[in-house]
């Protein structure tokens, strides 16, 4: 039995825990940095602890801090959220290793995910497609030259311990190639401490869907339906939704059984994601495993009806999962908005500062999950997502007029942020057509005005 949790993160994604964990009866514990002793989740847990400065690695990045603070707090679990130290296979086996339950997967299976080409082998062995690409990390220059060229440009170049579009660059030629290959390298080792990369072909405007997946420690996996997160800037989702407009249900069939080999390939256990791109010709490739819960966790939770974090908490906990693959219905769809603390019509430019007013939009099939409030300074040190939007109806059409309605009625004054381009963009017609790819949204904001955002 979990009895205590400490929630490694901060945000949205903090009080989502809390509050998982209140309706389970499990007591609580937030770790906060100075800058965060306004959040939300440190005022609602039933415990709080400082561990360090404003800047994440004075404080959610320090794993010894927040070891020493579940020892002196006497918890049983620690939930890492998303992001900071949630897929660090070292903050895994230190909790490991302290008796201290991690809430996620086994610290080999973080490793066999983390490192992208060890990633792209292990699914490849288990027949899942991947992208043609090299074998590993590239030694050199000139060796990566020539399996660009036997591959074919585009390619793109990807650090092997990469995440969040960082490490990516894109060549379409031997001469770019050389450039990019070395900005690439240079990204990696600053972001990552890793500079190793590898090289794929470059799939251009392809749909990016993800498949939600569950295992237990008993040997079970399940997949709860994709997610379509095309709508995105510079590899950075914006808006998600289920299922996927583009998806027919047999190729949706096909992938959800490449999701389950994929985690039963690395061995998963708990909540993970399989990431895949879809050309137009419908064929999909793997690309990546987060081995964490996603941001846009809550769109498959209105779909399935399933609490997600509760489900985490119980895997971890070593019960079975008390479902099976024909159990799990789809219903409805699904979508989420994340409000960031940006200003879109000065290239995203973060906007933190003091919320004046701040009222948050309801009714029948509106869901926030946000840690702000009237009076909350928000810090500069972190992500800049303050919130995320979320809108069920019985079909796309219902969830797309309500999400629309539920943006006009959310109030956020004192601070620039994402909501009249979220707006914006769910008027436009190749978004609710369902035609979004990945370029889609460098081309809206080409040929939109920025005084409409």
């Amino acid at each position: 039995m979990i009895q205590k949790i400490l929630i490694a993160n901060r945000g949205e994604i903090a009080l989502r825990i809390v509050r998982a964990c209140r309706e389970l009866g499990i007591k609580t514990l937030a770790v906060y940095s100075e800058a965060d002793v306004q959040s939300l989740h440190v005022q609602l847990a039933d415990e709080a602890i400082c561990i360090g400065g404003p800047k994440s690695e004075d404080s959610y990045m320090r794993a010894d801090r927040i070891i020493s603070a579940a020892e002196i707090a006497d918890v049983d679990a620690i939930h890492p959220g998303y992001g900071f130290l949630s897929e660090n296979a070292k903050f895994a086996e230190q909790c490991e290793s302290c008796n201290i339950k991690f809430i996620g997967p086994k610290s080999h299976s973080i490793k066999i995910m983390g490192d992208k080409s060890v990633a792209r082998e292990t699914v490849r062995k288990a027949n899942v497609p991947t992208v043609p690409g090299s074998d590993g990390p590239i030694e050199s220059e000139a060796a990566a030259v020539k399996i660009a060229r036997k591959i074919g440009y585009p390619i793109i170049i990807k650090a092997v311990a990469g995440g969040g579009g960082r490490g990516m660059r894109i060549a379409h030629n031997d001469v770019s190639f050389a450039k990019e290959y070395h900005i690439a390298r240079a990204e990696a080792e600053k972001t990552f401490g890793n500079g190793s990369v590898y090289i794929e072909k470059f799939v251009q405007n392809p749909r990016h869907i993800e498949f939600q997946i569950l295992a237990d420690s008993h040997g079970k996996v399940l997949h709860l339906g994709e997610r379509d997160c095309s709508v995105q800037r510079r590899h950075q989702k914006l808006i998600e939704e289920s299922p996927s407009p583009f998806l027919t249900s047999d190729l949706r069939k096909r992938m959800g059984k490449a999701a389950v080999r994929a985690a039963e390939a690395a061995e998963y256990e708990n909540a993970g994601t399989i990431e895949f791109i879809v050309d137009a010709k419908g064929e999909f490739y793997f690309i990546e495993m987060n081995t964490r819960i996603q941001v846009e966790h809550p769109v498959t939770e209105e779909v399935t009806g399933i609490d997600l974090i509760k489900e985490q908490i119980r895997i971890a906990a070593g019960e079975k999962l008390n479902m099976d693959q024909k159990d799990i219905e789809f219903r409805g769809h699904a979508i989420e908005c994340r409000i960031n603390a940006e200003d879109p019509a000065r290239n995203f430019i973060p906007s933190p500062g003091t919320i004046g007013l701040y009222y948050a939009p309801g009714g029948h099939g509106v869901r926030v999950d946000s840690h702000v409030y009237s009076g909350y300074t928000i810090p500069s040190y972190y992500d800049s997502m303050i919130g995320k939007l979320i809108a069920y109806g019985d079909n796309r059409k219902t969830a797309l007029e309500r999400m629309y309605r539920a943006l006009s009625e959310y109030l956020i004054r004192g601070i620039k942020t994402t909501i009249p381009l979220h707006k914006a963009i769910l008027s436009d017609p190749i978004f609710i057509a369902g035609k979004a790819t990945t370029a889609y949204l460098e081309e809206f904001l080409s040929r939109t005005p920025p005084d409409l955002f």
